[in-house]
Parts: structure tokens; C-alpha cells; sequence
């Protein structure tokens, strides 16, 4: 749960700040559930973050109580650099991990096609927060509408140009979510997509 200081802080900036969050902790129980109805026997689940990134502590601790709901055994994989990768995935392999979940770090977001490719190598279904590891060969991919982000900054940036203080204006929080699931990659991994995710699905790889 989100702490109520970051909360206020949100809603009152101050100061010159303000601007779009990408952060959703909440949606962590999701790819979750996203992970189990693609592989439902999945028991053990690797999550690739950093540790170091307090930003994300909030996601942990929602994905930590969505594992014992699930009845999910959670193996932290530790990334702090692009570098570290190789070893992650190696880890998630001697751990015998049934999938993995990455957090919404930037670092992977920064380096999709390395994330997607040692993946398939290692032939781990991955659900991430970003559809660019998805699109680059990821398994399936849940979190903010980045255009929709983007289209809702250009309304900040017009009220800031007419006058408004960005200090009094709230931190804004994801209002639209998007599904990508690569159908290609299901193949190659051996897993059948639900027809209710693919019904849901705001674009399928093929």
C-alpha cells in the first residue's frame, strides 16, 4: 500500500513540480494473475528488480501479498545494471522458476531487447509492466498507457503556459492500462493464451 505521505505529497506538490506518475503497485497482483492464468502451475515465480531502487518498495510488498493469495512462492532476482543481467536470468534457471515478473524499473525499460532475448534463452515466461519488452519478444506485458501519459502532460504543459502554478497542480496517476501479449512467443514456450486474454488484450503479437 502506497504510504499516505507520498500520497499528500502527490496531490500537493509544491514548489515547481509536478507532473505524471508512472508508478502502480497495485497492478503487481495483476501480472500476477496474468502469470498464473498463462502457466496455472506455476509455484515458483522469479521477480527481476533492484532493491536498491526505493521507488519500488511499495510494489514488493503489494506482490508479496498477492503471492500468498495465489499460494506462490516468491524468488527476488537482484539487476542493479544492464550488466547484472546474464546472472539474473541464470539465477531464475538454477532457482526453477515456472515464470518471472519484472518490476516497472527503468533500467529494464532502458534495454528491451536484451531482457526479451535472455528470456527466450533461458525460456522463461516473463510479465512485465512495459509492452517494448513485450514487442521485443517478452511473453506479456501489463501497465500505463504511455501515449495516454503523454497526451495528459501536453494538457499539463498548456495550463502551466496559461498561468497555473505547477506547484498547485496534483501529481497525475495512471487512468489507462494496456495488455500486450505475444502470441509468437507463447508458441515458441509451449503455452496456450487463455481466449479471455486474447478477447482482453489491447494487441496481440502474432
Amino acid at each position: 500500500m502506497v504510504e499516505m505521505g507520498i500520497i499528500e505529497s502527490m496531490a500537493r506538490p509544491g514548489g515547481n513540480v509536478t507532473g505524471l506518475s508512472k508508478m502502480s503497485p497495485d497492478l503487481e497482483s495483476k501480472r500476477l494473475e496474468l502469470l498464473k492464468a498463462v502457466v496455472p502451475a506455476a509455484s515458483r515465480v522469479a521477480v527481476l528488480w533492484d532493491p536498491q531502487n526505493s521507488a519500488y518498495v511499495d510494489d514488493w510488498q503489494e506482490l508479496r501479498a498477492a503471492a500468498r493469495t495465489e499460494g506462490v512462492t516468491l524468488h527476488p532476482v537482484e539487476a542493479h545494471v544492464p550488466a547484472d543481467l546474464d546472472g539474473a536470468f541464470n539465477a531464475m534457471i538454477r532457482e526453477r522458476a515456472d515464470g518471472a515478473l519484472s518490476l516497472p524499473d527503468g533500467m529494464t525499460y532502458g534495454v528491451p531487447s536484451r531482457v526479451a532475448k535472455l528470456a527466450a534463452e533461458s525460456k522463461m515466461a516473463l510479465v512485465t509492466p512495459f509492452l517494448e519488452i513485450t514487442k521485443a519478444g517478452g511473453l506479456m506485458s501489463y501497465g500505463p498507457s504511455t501515449p495516454d501519459l503523454l497526451r495528459r502532460a501536453a494538457g499539463y504543459v498548456n495550463k502551466i503556459l496559461k498561468g497555473a502554478n505547477p506547484g498547485d497542480l496534483p501529481v497525475g496517476q495512471p487512468t489507462k492500462f494496456e495488455s500486450v501479449i505475444n502470441l509468437k512467443t507463447a508458441k515458441t514456450l509451449g503455452l496456450d493464451i487463455p481466449p479471455s486474454l486474447l478477447a482482453r488484450a489491447d494487441e496481440v503479437i502474432e
